[in-house]
């Protein structure tokens, strides 16, 4: 399954240096509604949380870094390459570059670093870490 306009619902560290994050998936409503913008009135049907669907939480067993930012103030970058659309895996980006120069963190320790993704509505999550992470769906 594709998985596209999702929220970023919750982060928590159930352990010191773990990472569990929790996502909520939308859907176009079937009702549209006026919305004003740029001088105008606009129709237009809103994204809304698709309560019939559980929550998608991801596990990270441990991490180097993570950052979360508002995607208000992020632009599109040429340079980066991925694959996936809402979660993404990096083979090289600028958070990758971050890592190299700002940590210790390297292919010896504490081994390959990977560059995972998360696309949201409202948030761009990076996670470097050297493990894969766990996802699974529950109930809201």
């Amino acid at each position: 399954m594709l998985l596209q306009d999702v929220d970023l619902i919750g982060t928590i560290e159930p352990k010191a240096n773990s990472l569990r994050l929790f996502f909520s998936r939308r859907k176009i409503s079937d009702k549209p509604e006026s919305i004003f913008g740029l001088d105008k009135l606009f129709t237009g049907y809103p994204l809304i949380t698709d309560k019939r669907l559980p929550i998608i939480q991801i596990d990270f067993k441990s991490y180097i870094s993570y950052s979360i930012t508002n995607e208000s103030f992020t632009v599109w970058d040429d340079y980066e390459e991925f694959e996936g659309k809402a979660f993404r895996i990096y083979s090289k980006s600028r958070f990758l570059d971050y890592i190299g120069t700002h940590t210790i963190a390297s292919s010896d320790y504490p081994g390959t670093i990977r560059h995972f993704g998360m696309v949201c509505l409202d948030h761009i999550v990076n996670i470097a870490s050297n493990v894969h992470p766990m996802t699974i769906e529950v109930r809201r």
